[in-house]
């Protein structure tokens, strides 16, 4: 496969069958959204040098390729009849606005980790993600925003969920304020680390999440090179 540039990176969607999406990988892994198109994703080595994961960063992406997975997105959701979109901060915030918009709504809710004076310890959680381990966050809502969300069918999107803190952040965060989410959506599902965390958070949560494509975390095989877990075993 031909190396890419790091700037190259989530800027085309290509047909059906251009890359190679089974097998080994090296620079970058081939995800492939449910019509057959293809992402190419950046892979990230995690510390133990072992494992990658293949990265999305949508605020990087191009228009394209941002409205490609919005619109994919917003029709997995639009039978669930969303009245209002939140959006997790930071990256989750460009892709819930640009599904609220393919919706057809007039504005989202932002949930933010910027504390604004006039903002409420109560409405607010601990948060934490993968990409970001060391750094100790706290989710807040804007209380002028709550009576948008009461009473509404609400979709809590983020553009990756992985180890799945960050959206079961989103999920306390909403729930302790009398908001019980629709559904959970966002534009890549990475591993199956996050149905562990949203199963603990309730069993309900699990059946109301959905993505646009899922990918693995990758290992390195003998050749130092990236493979599934299921194609590393030949399964």
């Amino acid at each position: 496969m031909t190396e890419m540039a790091p700037h190259d990176f989530w800027q085309e969607i290509h047909p059906s069958g251009t890359f190679a999406d089974d097998g080994e990988f090296t620079s970058f892994y081939v995800a492939v959204l449910e019509d057959g198109r293809q992402l190419r994703l950046p892979i990230r080595a995690l510390a133990d040098g072992d494992h990658a994961l293949a990265s999305l960063i949508v605020n990087q992406a191009s228009f394209a390729v941002l409205d490609a997975l919005a619109e994919s997105l917003a029709e997995k959701i639009r039978p669930m009849r969303i009245d209002i979109v939140a959006g997790l901060p930071t990256l989750g915030l460009t892709l819930a606005a640009a599904v609220a918009q393919k919706l057809g709504h007039s504005r989202y809710v932002p949930l933010g980790t910027s504390r604004k004076f006039w903002y409420r310890d109560e409405l607010s959680v601990a948060l934490s993600s993968i990409t970001t381990p060391m750094q100790q966050k706290r989710l807040y809502i804007d209380p002028r925003m709550l009576p948008l969300l009461k009473g509404r069918r609400v979709a809590l999107i983020d553009d990756v969920i992985s180890s799945g803190t960050s959206i079961v952040a989103g999920i306390n965060l909403l729930t302790g304020c009398g908001i019980e989410p629709a559904v959970i959506a966002a534009a890549m599902l990475q591993s199956e680390r996050w149905r562990e965390s949203l199963a603990a958070a309730g069993p309900q949560w699990t059946t109301r999440t959905v993505g646009v494509f899922a990918t693995p975390i990758l290992e390195r095989n003998e050749a130092g090179r990236w493979q599934a877990p299921s194609a590393r075993r030949g399964t």
